[in-house]
């Protein structure tokens, strides 16, 4: 992997092709980011790039990044993030935007899913749900916990109603559309992780290209 950057996630719309066809994108903000500390292998033990978004006032900074930024010289970022980027051409203070990507391009995505509250199972795991009809007590309980003597005990694993959504999501191999240099925006074919203003990580896919 050789590109990464962060971003943020404005909202969905959609654009058309020169042939006509509808295409759903998301646009993301994309940068720019700048790069507060270069990690390598004689130091580190291995290679990487930590990567700084979204500027933060000072008084919003605790003494032990403050001291962090000032080693590196760069302005206060709100969220720092290390890649493992290949190569050796990063240097301290430079700055990533999002013309490092080009229009088809794949990309994974990560980010933090809604979160939908507790959930039963028929929402969470879309299970069926029981009869409906009078005298019937199952109507939408996950049914049976477990087998009786032999182990006599619930199983790990078993789907069960409980927290759902606010999770790391990834979603891999999504097309870039169109690259706005200016503005530092991304348009990506599709849905992604999480509501407005989530922070996404946005990187070089890592499935097999044909």
């Amino acid at each position: 992997m050789n590109k990464a950057i962060l971003g943020k996630k404005i909202g969905m719309t959609q654009v058309f092709t020169e042939e006509g066809h509808l295409i759903p994108v998301t646009i993301v903000e994309a940068g720019p980011c700048t790069i507060v500390q270069v990690k390598n292998t004689e130091k580190d033990g291995y290679n990487a790039v930590q990567l700084g978004f979204g500027d933060v006032k000072e008084r919003r900074v605790n003494k032990p990044t403050k001291g962090h930024f000032d080693k590196a010289n760069v302005p206060y970022k709100r969220y720092l993030k290390e890649f493992r980027l290949e190569g050796s051409n990063y240097e301290v203070g430079q700055e990533i935007k999002a013309d490092i990507f080009t229009p088809g391009e794949k990309v994974d995505i990560s980010g933090i899913s809604k979160g939908k509250g507790f959930a039963g199972v028929i929402k969470r795991w879309n299970q069926a749900r029981g009869p409906m009809s009078h005298g019937s007590k199952f109507h939408r309980r996950p049914g049976a916990m477990a087998m009786s003597a032999t182990p006599a005990r619930v199983l790990k694993g078993k789907k069960l109603p409980g927290q759902m959504g606010h999770k790391l999501v990834t979603v891999q191999n999504l097309e870039i559309v169109k690259v706005d240099a200016e503005n530092n925006l991304l348009l990506i074919k599709g849905a992604v992780p999480g509501p407005k203003n989530t922070l996404l990580s946005i990187k070089e896919t890592t499935k097999f290209k044909r």
